[in-house]
């Protein structure tokens, strides 16, 4: 009889566990990095966070800050954080230098990225290419919202070389920059392009939270935020790993379901840049670049690559194996 209990109680689990990692993590106690957690782009590490959803995977997970993607690129090349949620686009240029990194679940399907200029400019500033001479506040120099500009500008025939890239940070900074004159224009994201609008500080020159401004930027769709580790890591923990991407996989299928209201009352309020009902506003403008399967598409790798081959030529040169930068056993195992 105990026996037969036993059995009845863990067929529970599994089914509870919908699709959770069967054996321990080889390492519990994990540090991830990230550059600029309260951004939207973001998001689903913070809901990870605040709903349990790692320590329901029996990880202790401790989160590192740092002021942009590149910065937390390099503090997983370093060996000082275990994983990192970045952009997908790193896990591309790290092949072509030599380190194996790749991502094992989508956590943006679209970048969410938004060049605005500065509202003074407006009818100078016509393309990207127009951006000539100027300083443009970015996350930090080598990030995502890096590389979107220099896309835009080479997209439109201009020299990504012939501007200045500031780091703002990935917050409150980024407004403050905008506002006190330091820079002209700026790639960058929610809530933050938000406030600047709501400010009438900036006009929009380019914008990729939907689908359709995505498209028309690339062509495309466009994988924005992952989760990427080292290919050793994965190897030596692949239940560690697992467990990561069933919390993250948790954390977007609550995100589908969720009104901009319940994102809220859930994230803490210093991520409001002190206006709760702008905040609110800016979740409903970035919740269609959610990934929904956590599945990069084979479209959205080269649309990545093209991006970067864009203005980055030895990039271009190199012999890319987009195979290589995603892993999708995790995800698979967790969707089923």
């Amino acid at each position: 009889m105990k026996v037969k209990m036993l059995i009845a109680a863990a067929v529970a689990m599994l089914l509870l566990g919908g699709g959770a990692s069967q054996a321990a993590p080889e390492k519990s106690k994990l540090t991830l990095g990230v550059g600029g957690k309260p951004l939207l782009y973001y998001l689903p590490l913070t809901i990870a966070e605040r709903k349990g959803y790692f320590k329901e995977e029996g990880l202790d997970v401790t989160i590192n800050d740092f002021g942009g993607g590149s910065k937390s690129l390099q503090a997983l090349i370093g060996g000082s954080v275990d994983a990192v949620t970045g952009a997908y686009e790193h896990t591309i240029r790290m092949q072509q230098k030599g380190q194996d990194i790749r991502a094992v679940i989508e956590l943006g399907r679209f970048p969410g990225i938004v060049l605005a200029v500065k509202k003074s400019h407006e009818g100078k500033v016509k393309t990207a290419a127009d951006l000539k001479g100027m300083k443009i506040g970015v996350t930090a120099p080598g990030s995502s919202t890096n590389f979107f500009v220099d896309f835009l500008i080479a997209k439109a025939g201009g020299d990504p070389k012939a501007s200045s890239y500031i780091g703002v940070g990935g917050g409150a900074s980024g407004v403050a920059a905008m506002e006190k004159g330091e820079i002209d224009a700026i790639s960058h994201l929610d809530p933050v392009i938000s406030k600047l609008q709501a400010d009438k500080a900036v006009f929009i020159l380019a914008d990729s939270r939907t689908e359709a401004g995505t498209k028309a930027i690339f062509g495309g769709s466009n994988p924005a935020a992952v989760l990427y580790l080292k290919e050793e890591f994965i190897q030596q923990n692949p239940q560690t790993v697992q467990a990561l991407v069933n919390a993250f996989y948790k954390a977007l299928k609550w995100i589908d379901k969720a009104k901009p209201q319940d994102v809220v009352a859930t994230v803490p309020e210093s991520y409001y840049l002190g206006d709760r009902a702008l905040y609110e506003q800016a979740v409903q403008n970035s919740l269609e670049t959610y990934s929904r399967t956590g599945i990069i598409p084979e479209s959205g790798m080269k649309s990545a690559y093209n991006m970067l081959a864009q203005f980055d030529e030895a990039l271009a040169k190199a012999n890319i194996d987009l195979k290589k930068t995603f892993d999708d056993r995790f995800v698979k195992k967790v969707s089923k």
